[in-house]
């Protein structure tokens, strides 16, 4: 098996989740890992069981270790620059969402990978998940047009709440959630999104005045169809007001229910972000008499993978990609595409006005 060395740039959620699939996968060969913290980067290099050294300087990293693969887990404010010189340097790059902060940079990076003739793969994690995709796959048997009702509102505190106030900063939850279940819908309907509507609210004081930690979408699609999407974050949000996934249309709903995601401590856990436990499958068709000819199908997604297992499956998926040389044209579009909806929802919020794609 071809070994490829991986320089990973960041060591937080998501980059220690990516960090420990590259040390347990024989195709990968951790070279560094890059962190503003020495002291963190180093503490979690000894976690995974890993020998490799560490930086606090991305671009002197990049020159010192000479990747074959670059992994960027870091704020969205770099993940433009940081993806653009990789393929300079002639590495893959996994990128995790979004793909960057405006659409000119999302192509930019693109056009980067496009002319270096190297793999760029994009986190979007629940493409990789059996439950997800089991859910997208129903949801083309239920007719058009669709109703796509959607959320992931996080009751964050301590630690969870700082890391989503760093967010904040760059970006709002519409637009770093939001772009997960704007690609989820957009493949359910596999039809064009044709207008998006937003609006925001500030709920705390210690975030600034002009950011908002909770946001809601609308989008319209050219067959008809409608998705809403709503995500907010901090201590005042319920965990009863965490988890919706439905999607309904003329032959009936489908419908995420998973009990495990609603409990009082994994709301704000990574797991619970992806975890679906049961699909409940309701049929429109009716007997003569009115009443309904099949009971509700219940898919039991146990043993569904993790979020450490589902990281592995990325990278897997970005493994396969470079020694196949797989054409990711429509996955790298797909991501650009969906993170311009999720932009011009947040265009709409700021402006109160709906925006046409």
């Amino acid at each position: 098996m071809k070994k490829l060395k991986v320089l990973l740039v960041g060591c937080g959620h998501m980059g220690g989740s990516h960090g420990m699939a590259y040390e347990n996968m024989p195709g990968y060969e951790l070279v560094g890992v890059v962190a503003r913290s020495a002291a963190k980067a180093e503490a979690f290099v000894k976690s995974i069981g890993a020998s490799c050294p560490v930086y606090t300087d991305y671009y002197a990293a990049l020159d010192a270790s000479n990747p074959d693969v670059v992994c960027i887990c870091t704020y969205t404010e770099t993940h433009a620059p940081y993806a653009i010189k990789a393929f300079e340097k002639g590495c893959h790059v996994f990128l995790e969402k979004p793909i960057a902060q405006t659409v000119e940079e999302a192509k930019a990076v693109a056009e980067a990978a496009k002319k270096a003739n190297k793999k760029l793969v994009v986190g979007y994690i629940l493409r990789h998940h059996p439950s997800w995709k089991k859910f997208v796959e129903v949801a083309r048997t239920l007719g058009k047009p669709l109703v796509m009702r959607m959320n992931l509102n996080q009751q964050s505190h301590g630690e969870a709440w700082r890391i989503h106030k760093n967010l904040l900063a760059s970006l709002s939850p519409i637009v770093d959630c939001g772009v997960h279940y704007i690609d989820v819908m957009c493949q359910m309907t596999r039809a064009k999104p044709v207008s998006v509507s937003a609006i925001y609210a500030r709920l705390s004081d210690e975030i600034a005045a002009d950011k908002s930690n909770y946001g809601q979408l609308q989008i319209r699609f050219d067959d008809g169809s409608v998705g809403w999407y709503e995500a907010g974050w901090g201590p005042m949000i319920s965990t009863n007001a965490f988890f919706i996934k439905d999607v309904i249309g003329p032959k009936g709903c489908a419908s995420i229910c998973a009990e495990y995601a609603h409990s009082d401590t994994e709301s704000d856990t990574v797991n619970s972000h992806t975890k679906t436990e049961k699909i409940r499958v309701h049929s429109s068709q009716t007997n003569p008499d009115g009443s309904f000819a099949k009971p509700d199908q219940w898919l039991d997604n146990s043993g569904e993978p993790d979020h450490n297992e589902l990281c592995r499956l990325e990278q897997e998926y970005l493994y396969n990609a470079i020694v196949d040389d797989t054409d990711l044209s429509d996955h790298i579009a797909d991501a650009v595409n969906s993170l311009a909806i999720a932009l011009a929802a947040d265009k709409s919020a700021r402006e109160g006005k709906t925006v046409y794609l």
